[in-house]
């Protein structure tokens, strides 16, 4: 497997992240506004800027939930093939960095035992090149 293979669920979640952001932005402009007050006539009917936003709405809601699903398949196929390395070690620094996202400081910090986050990081890319990954 290759570090980009074994990237994806961290970029499918951030990915997520940035559509949940657009959806909010749609969500507050399709909210409703109080109306004006001034007596005077509005200019026009605003029907179908709302249905266009809440077709936008559905849309990426639907979206959303189709790329959450993806992450399911992804974190299952990234938990078997962390299973299949021997060390432990080297399991822990994979399920850090590639399961739970964490940065190579954070995965060495959690580690702990004197490892700095090169170690950690030269100890992955070591696997990966015994692999052929």
């Amino acid at each position: 497997m290759t570090i980009q293979e074994l990237s994806q669920l961290y970029w499918l979640n951030r990915e997520i992240e940035l559509d949940k952001q657009r959806l909010a932005e749609l969500r507050s402009k399709a909210s409703p506004r109080s109306p004006s007050l001034t007596g005077l006539p509005g200019g026009g009917d605003n029907s179908s800027s709302v249905e266009r936003l809440a077709a936008e709405i559905v849309d990426l809601q639907a979206i959303i939930d189709a790329k959450h699903l993806q992450c399911i398949h992804e974190r299952n196929r990234l938990e078997r093939y962390i299973a299949d390395i021997d060390d432990s070690l080297t399991r822990m620094i994979f399920r850090l960095r590639f399961v739970n996202g964490l940065s190579w400081q954070q995965v060495a910090t959690s580690v702990g035992g004197g490892n700095t986050a090169d170690s950690v990081k030269k100890t992955c890319y070591r696997y990966l090149k015994k692999t052929d990954g």
